[in-house]
């Protein structure tokens, strides 16, 4: 005898349907866009650059921070230059005796306001800028906690919208001590770089070539000795643009022939336990 087939309705199909989208597991989550640097407003005072201090920050530069006594924290502007509209002030964030992040700073108004072009590089400083033409350029850095070492390089492609960060030590190396000393450059894509490795280093020079604008360097040379710059490239020219430090106001001054650009406090939020 035939058995009765069970009738499955329209709303019981629903709910199986149902049933079997919740069983699933759900949609990726897409991950939150990074948020947007903060503008800073030109209103004619030292311009504030914000820092919180974090207890990882007290940690990893092994402060003895307070709640009665907290760590004086202050700015370093190292270097300012002007490309295509654009005005760039690198640097760092410090304590009296510990760097504790690289800074970028750019205008695209004539210095009315400022934001990061890029992200803050912990124990970092930046020290040199240079365009090579209207596209290529590049700043020169290195970590410098406890000392100089792990130099490298940010590179911009695109005349300094965005910029990518480059090392000059291949990450295996065993010794990766060193600052920047010279940069040379042919003013299109062939870039020299010497590094100080520091007193007490067999070899306390290293020549590094790069063909690409920087993406890419190769040891050329090492020695004990001073290394010249290569004849063909010609050294790093003084940046367009000046920094002086401005007791009156506590301030870094950046000016160019016509008068003050900006003005950056020195000195910025001190650093407690949260």
């Amino acid at each position: 005898m035939l058995q009765p087939r069970p009738i499955i309705s329209v709303s019981s199909l629903g709910l199986l349907f149902v049933g079997i989208l919740a069983a699933q597991d759900p949609p990726p989550q897409q991950p939150a866009a990074p948020p947007a640097p903060a503008v800073l407003q030109n209103g004619g005072k030292p311009i504030s650059v914000p820092y919180a201090c974090t207890a990882e920050d007290i940690r990893s530069a092994g402060l003895s921070c307070s709640e009665d006594q907290p760590c004086a924290i202050f700015l370093e502007a190292a270097a300012a230059t002007e490309h295509a509209g654009q005005i760039f002030v690198l640097g760092n964030i410090h304590t009296e005796a510990v760097t504790l992040y690289s800074i970028l700073l750019a205008s695209a108004d004539d210095g009315k306001t400022w934001s990061e072009a890029y992200a803050r590089i912990p124990a970092a400083g930046l020290d040199r800028i240079q365009f090579l033409n209207a596209q290529d350029g590049w700043i020169s850095g290195e970590e410098l906690s406890p000392l100089p070492q792990d130099p490298f390089f940010l590179i911009t492609g695109d005349g300094g919208k965005t910029w990518r960060q480059r090392p000059l030590f291949a990450e295996e190396s065993d010794n990766r001590f060193g600052l920047v000393l010279q940069v040379a450059s042919d003013g299109k894509t062939n870039l020299a770089a010497i590094v100080d490795r520091g007193q007490g280093s067999d070899t306390r020079y290293v020549l590094f070539l790069s063909d690409d604008a920087g993406a890419t360097w190769q040891i050329k040379q090492e020695s004990s000795k001073a290394i010249q710059l290569p004849r063909t490239l010609s050294p790093a020219p003084p940046p367009s643009l000046k920094v002086r430090v401005e007791a009156a106001t506590k301030s870094f001054v950046v000016e160019r022939q016509g008068g003050a650009i900006a003005r950056f406090a020195i000195q910025l939020s001190p650093c407690k336990p949260e």
